[in-house]
């Protein structure tokens, strides 16, 4: 509830896609249904959308009025970012998540955490969701981040155009568990 509660009182314009999908855990077979509070979508309106089944990410991603966005770190979800110079917001999971959020945040330097792997059993506040919508919409350092995330996408565009990769490979990529 923390963050509705973060979203609503940030009045910040935003997209929140609930799906079938985001409803389980995958640690367990038990289903967990997410509600929303009673009038949030009401109290929102105007200013937020909650999109209950598909939404066009890459769409959304590439309109001109999407300044930042919410990820777990999935790494497609990186690559788009990436593609799109989105700025991001880390809230990784589990699995690769936390790697792929450290590698975007302390590494290419495009996106900020909603909460850092270390701290991943705490439950993420309200103010904490407001804190980094703040910063990363309406601050230096998110310009900074988004500054950063265009120049990254300029690079891979360049790399893409140029076509400097001389050769095809093939990634293998295996797990050990």
């Amino acid at each position: 509830m923390d963050l509705v509660m973060g979203l609503e009182r940030r009045k910040q314009k935003f997209v929140w896609v609930l799906r079938d999908g985001d409803r389980g855990n995958i640690f367990s077979e038990e289903a967990r249904r997410f509600e929303l509070p009673d009038g949030f979508e009401e109290r929102v309106e105007g200013v937020g959308l909650v999109v209950r089944e598909w939404a066009p990410q890459l769409e959304i991603l590439a309109h001109s009025s999407t300044g930042g966005f919410r990820s777990h770190c999935g790494w497609n979800s990186c690559i788009e970012c990436i593609t799109a110079w989105v700025p991001m917001a880390a809230w990784a999971m589990h699995s690769k998540q936390p790697l792929n959020a450290f590698f975007l945040t302390e590494i290419l330097k495009t996106c900020l955490f909603v909460r850092e792997w270390k701290k991943h059993e705490e439950l993420v506040t309200a103010s904490a969701i407001e804190n980094v919508v703040r910063k990363l919409l309406a601050s230096e350092e998110g310009d900074e981040i988004r500054k950063r995330a265009e120049e990254l996408e300029a690079s891979v565009r360049e790399s893409r155009e140029r076509k400097c990769f001389s050769t095809r490979v093939i990634l293998f990529h295996c797990s050990y568990y």
